[in-house]
């Protein structure tokens, strides 16, 4: 089997992640801050371990400032839905997620205006067009980090210095760049931090967080509230993190999964991981490109790889720009013809369609077909990307 569906889930996991979790279930167990006894102090303190993880992993002062969610998906809904209010003005991309954009559409018929900045051709913003969005009642930006349907990475340090110096919150999605471009929440200029642990940081599904910076630590309402072992005596919410932002039991075993996760990637070193990806995707990109049936999505002509050019040159341009995201289409099919043919000939899995991105795919031209996505992880290699290439070329145009 090739697995080429990293940026929807990472797999296979690490093996001392699949080891956490066992050891968790087999000699902890409980439930972290619920009880006194030393089962239960030991679930919280794992939980503490993976706090502190996830806060020096993306540049976080206060370990408290992590809130655990069970994915990315609800870290973004209590991120937009927490802070908007009726009458604030909240800028976007067309690149975003549906996880973005949903929240967005239910917060528009409560009042909220809402503007969505057009992308570059290849799915990249630019910090001028998002500033020049920027009103007297805008509270809040939201923009992805790195584009889950074509790989473009946005200039996100530039956008959340200038929007820092005008106080507006900066909340950015991080599914796909998390564990894969360095995060440095306060040099970036990030206010709200959004990460899944299933992808990037190679832990496992149904976990995830939201980051808050200094500036937005008090600003953030509960999507929930209910119990958090605190405060019991109260039946209104504790108003100190991350407790006001966690009602119910943590997903402890996943979070012990998430910090093994977390050190995996600390060990491979983020940036050498990125620089694997940016090779593979070198490979990947020059191949396809000398496939005459397919048609790459998010590479203009103007922007295209000089497979001819100084290889570390070219390694520099996408190490600046890119994910190991690929998306493409093939003339005269499908692409869920496509990817049935990949996984029917060389057991090749990818994803295809929309991508959760309907926004996204309309910009590139692709909606309502979608595209035939690629995605790298740090455990495949080239020869999964020359297997690829050679399915691909049998596959032609009909």
């Amino acid at each position: 089997m090739i697995y080429l569906d990293n940026a929807a889930t990472s797999w296979p996991k690490p093996p001392e992640v699949l080891q956490a979790m066992k050891e968790f279930l087999e000699t902890i167990g409980a439930n972290p801050g619920r009880s006194g006894h030393g089962l239960s102090m030991n679930a919280g303190r794992q939980v503490f371990e993976t706090r502190v993880a996830v806060s020096e992993l993306f540049g976080l002062k206060d370990p408290l400032a992590v809130v655990f969610t069970k994915n990315g998906t609800e870290a973004l809904n209590l991120a937009i839905q927490g802070i908007l209010h009726a009458g604030d003005h909240v800028v976007t991309t067309n690149m975003e997620h549906n996880s973005v954009l949903r929240p967005l559409s239910a917060m528009a018929k409560r009042g909220i205006r809402v503007t969505r900045v057009t992308a570059e051709p290849d799915g990249c913003v630019t910090p001028d067009r998002v500033l020049g969005a920027v009103e007297s009642t805008t509270r809040l930006v939201v923009l992805t980090h790195a584009s889950n349907v074509v790989g473009t990475v946005n200039p996100i340090g530039d956008i959340g210095e200038a929007l820092s110096r005008r106080n507006i919150l900066f909340a950015v999605d991080a599914a796909q760049s998390a564990g894969s471009i360095p995060v440095d929440m306060e040099s970036m200029g990030i206010d709200l931090l959004a990460f899944t642990g299933h992808k990037g940081l190679y832990g496992p599904q149904g976990t995830g967080g939201l980051c808050l910076g200094p500036r937005a630590v008090d600003r953030v309402s509960p999507l929930m509230m209910g119990g958090t072992g605190s405060a019991s005596d109260s039946d209104v919410q504790p108003d100190f993190l991350p407790d006001r932002l966690e009602a119910g039991t943590l997903n402890a075993v996943g979070l012990a999964g998430l910090k093994a996760g977390i050190d995996f990637v600390n060990r491979k070193g983020v940036e050498a991981i990125h620089q694997h990806q940016v090779h593979l995707l070198l490979e990947l990109v020059q191949g396809l490109q000398r496939l005459g049936s397919v048609r790459l999505v998010g590479f203009p002509e103007a922007k295209r790889v000089d497979i001819g050019s100084d290889r570390d040159s070219r390694d520099a341009s996408l190490r600046a720009a890119r994910v190991g995201v690929v998306s493409f289409n093939v003339d005269g099919r499908d692409c869920s013809e496509v990817a049935t043919t990949l996984e029917e000939r060389a057991g090749i899995c990818c994803r295809v369609g929309l991508h959760c991105a309907p926004a996204a795919h309309q910009h590139l031209g692709t909606f309502p077909q979608g595209t035939v996505r690629l995605s790298l992880g740090v455990f495949n290699t080239e020869q999964d990307i020359e297997e690829t290439l050679n399915v691909l070329q049998g596959l032609g145009g009909k």
